[in-house]
């Protein structure tokens, strides 16, 4: 071995002590994930997490995306699925990649047949590509109308009549206050809605908000669900109790257990401070629906059906 020379040496050391000098991830930042206790409530055989991401720099972002997480992989989402005792997975494409849903897909691949995916397309979209996505496992359209983006109000109508054939339905992320003047929009669609988040009813006051008369409107109708997820998201008293989205939670799935839905949202991506306990929040959801059918329906019955597993 041929000797280091001794500014090769220093160089070297340097070095050493620059890598030293960086703290090493937390368990938090490593899996996006506070905690590290399993959650009190054992999941059903078969459970579905409904709405997770994956982000990956391989993949470029979207000109003028405001959301840009650090990579959340699925070999750290394994290690969150495996905590909570999750089989199958649903993931979702964010509004970081805009409708490019490469990353989406990538996962799809990788996960193999426990999952499913929700893309986000525009008018624009071909049928062959509509076509391949669902090969690849998509069962769903995402609109974000919460800021302007890769998709607009004006495109529910068009999308919609061209996904039905495929079985296919759409899920809204919005902003509570928002919801109200999209309700007649939301009404006309062929295809079944998912408004994910426990529809972002705003807080105080969410029981007797706009938000909350419109999403029960819609669920009333019978062809809207309603995601369990991100309770974090809309909260004025906080973890671990969420105390103010309980009664909203509790009031949707009374009114509709058989369409309700739950997510981890992980990797929490509008949480950037403090990642939540998933394992703490499955618990908190869990005594929400707490009887045993409606969990059994919510964890797994309800997605199997909307999302086509096996």
């Amino acid at each position: 071995m041929r000797a280091l020379s001794r500014r090769q040496f220093l160089q070297m050391a340097g070095a050493g002590a620059v890598a030293a000098s960086v703290p090493a991830l937390t368990d938090a930042e490593e899996l996006w994930s506070s905690g590290s206790d399993t959650p009190t409530f054992k999941l059903p055989a078969g459970t579905v997490d409904c709405h997770m991401h994956i982000y990956d720099d391989r993949f470029p972002s979207a000109p003028g995306t405001t959301l840009r997480p650090p990579n959340a992989s699925i070999e750290q989402y394994r290690k969150v699925q495996a905590r909570l005792g999750v089989q199958r997975n649903v993931v979702v494409t964010p509004s970081t990649y805009g409708t490019d849903n490469r990353c989406t897909l990538d996962a799809l691949k990788r996960f193999g047949p426990n999952a499913r995916g929700v893309a986000v397309i525009d008018t624009s979209v071909t049928d062959a590509q509509l076509a391949e996505m669902h090969a690849a496992g998509v069962r769903a359209i995402r609109f974000n109308l919460s800021y302007p983006g890769a998709t607009t109000v004006e495109m529910l109508a068009p999308l919609a009549s061209r996904i039905g054939a495929l079985g296919w339905h759409i899920e809204l992320v919005v902003q509570g206050a928002k919801l109200p003047a999209l309700e007649s929009h939301l009404l006309a669609l062929p295809c079944p809605l998912v408004i994910d988040h426990i529809a972002h009813v705003p807080q105080p006051g969410g029981m007797q908000s706009d938000a909350m008369r419109t999403a029960q409107r819609l669920v009333d109708k019978g062809n809207t669900w309603i995601t369990l997820s991100g309770p974090y998201v809309d909260t004025k008293t906080g973890a671990p109790a969420y105390a103010d989205v309980e009664p909203v939670t509790k009031a949707f799935i009374n009114m509709a257990p058989e369409r309700m839905l739950w997510g981890t949202d992980w990797p929490h991506p509008t949480e950037k401070a403090h990642k939540p306990d998933d394992a703490a929040l499955l618990d908190t959801i869990a005594a929400w629906i707490g009887r045993a059918d409606w969990q059994q329906m919510i964890f797994v019955a309800n997605p199997v059906k909307l999302y086509g597993f096996g």
